[in-house]
């Protein structure tokens, strides 16, 4: 039986587009709310296409102790969908997002994106709470 920890793929986001990048400072003032954005395809933009597309980024927090928070979970479901076919529709969702979070203690700050071709892929950073 597999694990999630067995199918999580991660890599260089600056060759790989599919890796859901961070951008948050390195550390924060406790309890002082600060922006979190996270961003699939940063450096290669991916394909946003009803084939191929990212579905969901999820950002969640590890305190150095204790359990994991999920902060957000957010879906993109417009990619060119139409009744005239595929990428013929009127809309699409770009796998961006932003966040404003406050934090009471240092930990890592985890994203997940959600690839309709290429499963699941995951990033880190560090963050410090002063």
């Amino acid at each position: 039986m597999k694990k999630i920890a067995d199918v999580l793929r991660s890599g260089d986001w600056k060759n790989e587009k599919h890796v859901p990048i961070i951008t948050a400072p390195k550390s924060v003032k406790k309890d002082e709310s600060f922006t979190v954005a996270v961003h699939v395809g940063e450096n290669i933009p991916h394909p946003n296409t009803t084939e191929h597309h990212i579905r969901w980024i999820k950002l969640l927090f590890q305190p150095d102790d204790g359990f994991t928070y999920e902060l957000g979970d957010f879906q993109f479901t417009a990619h060119g969908e139409a009744t005239a076919g595929a990428n013929q529709g009127p809309a699409y969702t770009e796998p961006k997002i932003t966040a404003e979070i406050k934090l009471k203690t240092s930990g890592t700050l985890m994203a997940l994106s959600f690839c309709n071709i290429h499963g699941l892929w995951e990033y880190y950073q560090q963050i410090e709470v002063i």
